[in-house]
Parts: C-alpha cells; structure tokens; sequence
C-alpha cells in the first residue's frame, strides 16, 4: 500500500486517519503521522480499548503521534466538541 497515496486521498475527500494506539498494531508509523501533518490530515488516537486496563494503551499513540510532530491542534479527538461537530458534520455530507 502506498501510505502517501491513501493520505492524500483521505485529505481530498476531507477524512482523518485513526492511529491505533495498541502496541501490537500501532499502524500510523512516526513517519506517516508526520505526512498527515504535512497534508493537513487530522490524526484520531484510539486507545483499541477492549477493557478498562486498554486505555492505557493511549500512550503509546500519543507518543507515536509525538515522534511524528502531531499537535493537539492535529488531533481529531482533542478538540472541543464545539469545533468537533462541524468537521465530522462535513464528512456525514459526502456520504
């Protein structure tokens, strides 16, 4: 799969990108968070909790986003619902 590719895909049709914090998947590389960042793609860091004891796994996305230069302001899941609502009002629209 060409990661760029899919992330310039995703920016066209107005998405985000889920990087999945378990340790065993961590599937949004540093170096692919760092592209989304450069393609103006927000980041969601999901903890893939199953139980209580998963959230833990936040730290690991979050340092992965880190690594990749990702900021609170690139992060679809930190922002205030506020701002939250429109962007995923938006993406509801294209279906």
């Amino acid at each position: 799969m060409n990661i760029y590719r899919l992330i310039r895909h995703v920016r066209e049709h107005g998405c985000f990108l889920e990087a999945n914090a378990h340790p065993v998947r961590l599937n949004l590389t540093d170096m692919n968070c760092r592209m989304t960042k450069e393609e103006g793609v927000l980041v969601s860091v999901n903890s893939d909790a199953h139980s209580v004891l998963d959230f833990e796994n936040l730290r690991y996305g979050v340092g992965q986003a880190r690594r990749g230069w990702i900021e609170k302001c690139d992060v679809l899941n930190a922002k205030f619902l506020r701002d939250l609502r429109p962007l995923l009002q938006r993406t509801m629209l294209r279906g």
